[in-house]
């Protein structure tokens, strides 16, 4: 479900999930908290060529092996306790979370895509379900994860679903770093196409954008998400205390998304983050 804020949000605290997930193998009680916050450049709208600074504040923790985190305005919760001795993680839960893309148009930058009118606030509620690894490949700490998200807008926005499959890899590189790297795709309903990338005859008039009916034509792929993280103790123990984090990500626009006036003429279909951030982990 992640618009560009979310990616943003999302491997920020992909980058926090290490340190808390390898301290908690030395609570006994499997409780923990990350606290982290951020600065990122990102897109002014999805597809957009302007850019701007946003905060990350971002929040991740576990309660007796029941873990829950953010990803940007959405909230996660695995009901599914992590207790298996085999590194093992499957993870099933609820999510819930806000989209905000062009609903100011001073955030829009772009006058011609101001222009064409400011959008409603999608709540999107679904679930995810997932699985992953620790010890994997280069160590016994390292961890391979694979997820699927599944939401829909409640609140008559885009009233339409949004399916993402990520996977992720994340590995030490000492005891005061670590590396990881994200894959993910976004898959949306017809309703999402027209909502955030047609461009009405109307519209077109008032924007200077030609007139553009495809991208509702049917469900697909809007973008595939490349992303690139790294963390640094300054505590001397990535598993607690101060860690400072870096993240660099790439995004790709598809098909018909791609090719509305919204992203070829006002926009770009190569969409670039970059994010700074630090974390304390309890």
């Amino acid at each position: 479900m992640p618009s560009i804020r979310s990616l943003v949000a999302a491997t920020f605290v992909a980058s926090l999930s290490f340190a808390a997930s390898a301290q908690a193998q030395e609570v006994e009680d499997h409780s923990n908290l990350t606290v982290g916050v951020g600065a990122a450049v990102i897109p002014s709208y999805e597809g957009s060529d302007d850019y701007r600074v946003i905060p990350v504040p971002q929040l991740r923790g576990k309660v007796h092996d029941f873990a829950f985190w953010t990803r940007g305005p959405a909230l996660f919760v695995d009901v599914i306790p992590n207790r298996s001795d085999d590194g093992i993680d499957v993870q099933l839960g609820p999510v819930v979370g806000a989209r905000f893309d062009r609903t100011s148009r001073k955030r829009t930058k772009d006058d011609a895509v101001a222009a064409l009118g400011k959008l409603d606030t999608a709540i999107e509620v679904g679930g995810f379900v997932g699985i992953g690894k620790t010890g994997v490949i280069t160590s016994a700490y390292d961890n391979l994860s694979a997820r699927v998200t599944i939401t829909k807008d409640v609140a008559g926005a885009h009233d339409s679903m949004i399916v993402t499959p990520a996977i992720e890899y994340f590995t030490p590189l000492s005891i005061r770093s670590f590396v990881g790297l994200g894959v993910s795709a976004d898959y949306v309903g017809k309703k999402y196409g027209r909502y955030y990338f047609d461009v009405t005859p109307d519209q077109a008039v008032a924007s200077g954008l030609p007139a553009y009916d495809r991208a509702g034509d049917g469900s697909g792929f809007r973008k595939i998400n490349l992303n690139l993280t790294g963390g640094y103790s300054l505590s001397g123990d990535i598993r607690r205390g101060w860690t400072l984090f870096a993240l660099g990500g790439y995004s790709r626009m598809l098909g018909d998304y791609a090719d509305s006036p919204v992203v070829a003429i006002a926009g770009s279909k190569n969409q670039w983050i970059g994010a700074v951030g630090v974390g304390y982990t309890f």
